[in-house]
């Protein structure tokens, strides 16, 4: 059958059916010809029918559009443009070869997609991606909203869609995908996390890794490997080939904000999955590609790479500003998600020219945005070129992951001496970075470990990274872990270094959620998932990198404890204060807000470069919170330490990192016996107090 067709509009770009048939509308501002191709099916061999459009009546200013009547959603589709290919000089690689994936489309599949064969230029073969008319019908949200909770109070929680349910162990019906996930809401809950932050879920090429990783039948894992940023990725959906993704994915938000937790989307808008000058053909080259990347002059056939992958997408130019700023703002309108995780973000801070910018457009037009308001919006402030700013991140509201955090108390907690002095900062949420720019305490999203390096485990298990298995001959990776081992590298029996390492762990955990600022954790970390010494899993798409929910039980000691340290976060205010502390009393307060300790009462060993030991005392914030009071002890030694006097407390231990479970956290201190004036504060651990009314 021939569909009959029209000129169509150029707004809104992408596919959208109504009752009489679907509009099309794609960018081609120098292109100088257009053809749509429709298909039948996701994985059709052939187009049922091809649409040349014609410049007087399908063209108008940027866009190229067509309506075609009658034809329905759940049909497949994808664009061929001709125009310049003279490539070093302007810097355009039109290609009527090449079949392209429409960047606006709201769902895609990969059922014929072959990266290979979308390399080769003379290529001309129906294997690229495809784009789907998604359903012509409302979503039913019955009343969900984001949730924009405070971000002071948020505890988030690191978690890779797929990997999360993929393991044999995790009993859900649809393992890997969106589905399986609502089935593990409540685990989520009784954790007591408020956000999940999930790895990418923009539609990603699977197939972009290196050709020895490809050769060992691994893939794309992580997903940094962004192609279509308006489509939920369709290895993620139950039924993909009928363009269900956002129905899907609105399911999973809609599920989680009926539990309480917000959905925070780490998005790759620096570079995309067509890569450098070899890289495939899938849409943004073909249509625009001296608009949506940066390139080399004079010789533009070379691309900019600030990213490490090949590419750097060009958010300086108001297309890309306007096409990036418009997508995040429909997955918070349409697809209700309560924030971002912007990675490698100081990309979007370059100019055209690569140099870094006072006011980038990309990143002010996403601060500023009405609709992105009550968005969260989050950093990694840095990229792969060297450009690194923690702590002068353009913006006002922008929080950050704050790397110096991670850095100074992994070296603490494997037992560097001399550190106190920024250990404070950083637990006192990092005013030397944020306070002189007007910033708050919650811009700083302190973190230990994250996806991309080693598991909480394998931090106290390895010193050096072993990613053999990704078949880069252990080239990949950061050599730089500030890990320590314990003695043994990698599984013992050794008892002692078992128990060792465990304790460790919980007190790099203790002082994360101790520390003000956000605090996230690496979804497994609770229950100490290893990835025996893999610091660069992004290809290991197997159990190496999967939950193992068997973890849960042989490791619920450790789970338990995370959930306490959680709970103990929740119940004091004066752990979540919005505002920096300042070492005095507020108006009416009996105690000043902090005071810091070492081996004897207000008096921190700052100017010891040998010191390990921390103290300090946080003052309640109302009638209702009790003061805590916490030692640090990261060195060798035993060490006996008063406590601080008080008429109207009596300190009872909350934590011990050196007891065994149960008493190594308790919820209830009231039940627990007061401790004297000195306390024992073990090697290597951390003791927590609560200062209960007499």
């Amino acid at each position: 059958m021939t569909y009959r067709t029209s000129a169509g509009s150029r707004y809104p770009a992408g596919a959208f059916a109504d009752a009489g048939g679907v509009n099309f509308a794609i960018y081609g501002r120098q292109a100088t010809a257009a053809e749509l191709l429709l298909y039948e099916e996701a994985d059709s061999l052939a187009p049922f029918q091809i649409v040349q459009l014609e410049p007087a009546l399908n063209r108008t200013y940027f866009a190229w559009h067509v309506y075609v009547h009658d034809l329905a959603a759940g049909v497949h589709y994808t664009w061929r443009l001709q125009g310049p290919d003279d490539t070093a000089v302007s810097g355009h690689r039109f290609n009527a070869n090449k079949e392209l994936l429409d960047p606006w489309a709201r769902a895609v599949t990969t059922a014929v997609w072959h990266r290979g064969r979308a390399r080769d230029p003379q290529d001309r073969g129906h294997h690229s991606m495809r784009a789907v008319v998604p359903p012509y019908e409302p979503y039913d949200w019955e009343g969900d909203r984001p949730l924009d909770h405070a971000l002071e109070d948020s505890v988030i929680y690191e978690v890779h869609v797929g990997g999360f349910t993929r393991h044999a162990t995790s009993g859900v019906r649809h393992p890997g995908t969106f589905a399986g996930l609502i089935e593990k809401i409540p685990y989520l809950q009784s954790l007591g996390i408020t956000d999940v932050e999930l790895l990418p879920v923009m539609a990603f090429d699977e197939q972009d890794a290196p050709p020895a990783v490809v050769a060992r039948g691994l893939k794309n894992y992580w997903g940094y490997s962004t192609h279509s940023f308006w489509s939920p990725h369709p290895g993620y959906c139950v039924t993909p080939e009928l363009g269900t993704h956002a129905h899907e994915f609105r399911d999973l938000v809609k599920a989680l904000h009926r539990a309480g937790i917000g959905v925070i989307v780490d998005v790759v808008l620096n570079h995309t999955a067509e890569g450098g000058s070899d890289g495939p053909v899938i849409n943004f080259k073909g249509l625009g590609n001296p608009t949506f990347y940066h390139l080399e002059t004079p010789d533009r056939r070379r691309y900019r790479d600030y990213t490490g992958c090949g590419n750097t997408v060009n958010c300086s130019h108001p297309v890309v500003v306007s096409f990036l700023c418009a997508c995040l703002e429909y997955w918070v309108r349409e697809l209700h998600v309560d924030g971002f995780r912007f990675d490698l973000a100081s990309v979007m801070a370059r100019g055209e020219d690569g140099s870094p910018l006072a006011a980038p457009p990309m990143v002010w037009a996403l601060e500023l945005s009405d609709t992105l308001t009550n968005t969260r919006l989050i950093a990694e402030a840095w990229d792969a070129a060297g450009l690194y700013q923690v702590g002068s991140f353009p913006g006002v509201r922008w929080a950050e992951w704050n790397g110096r955090y991670r850095d100074v108390i992994r070296r603490f907690v494997r037992g560097e001496p001399g550190l106190i002095g920024e250990v404070a900062t950083r637990l006192a949420g990092s005013s030397d970075l944020y306070q002189a720019r007007g910033e708050l305490p919650v811009n700083s999203i302190n973190f230990i470990t994250c996806h991309d390096g080693f598991t909480l485990w394998d931090l106290v298990s390895y010193n050096a990274k072993h990613n053999e298995a990704n078949g880069e001959d252990n080239r990949d990776g950061s050599n730089d872990n500030l890990s320590w081992n314990g003695g043994v590298e990698g599984d013992t029996d050794d008892t002692a270094i078992v128990r060792l390492r465990r304790q460790r762990a919980k007190n790099a955990l203790v002082i994360l959620f101790l520390s003000h600022g956000v605090p996230m954790i690496l979804a497994g970390d609770e229950v100490l998932r290893s990835q025996r010494g893999n610091n660069n899993a992004y290809c290991q798409d197997n159990d190496l990198s999967w939950f193992d929910w068997r973890a849960v039980e042989t490791n619920c000691e450790m789970l338990n404890f995370v959930r306490g340290l959680i709970a103990l976060r929740r119940r004091h205010r004066n752990l979540r204060r919005r505002q920096f502390l300042t070492g005095h009393a507020a108006p009416g307060a009996t105690m000043p807000d902090i005071t810091w300790h070492g081996e004897r009462i207000g008096e921190p060993q700052w100017h010891d470069d040998q010191s390990r030991l921390l103290g300090f005392t946080l003052a309640e914030v109302s009638a209702k919170e009790a003061p805590l009071h916490v030692l640090l002890n990261m060195s060798d030694a035993n060490c006996t330490v008063p406590l601080p006097y008080s008429q109207r407390y009596r300190w009872h231990r909350v934590i011990d990192t050196s007891l065994a479970s149960p008493d190594d956290i308790t919820s209830a201190p009231s039940q627990t016996a007061a401790v004297g004036e000195h306390y024992p504060v073990q090697a290597r651990s951390v003791a927590v107090f609560e200062g209960l009314r007499v």
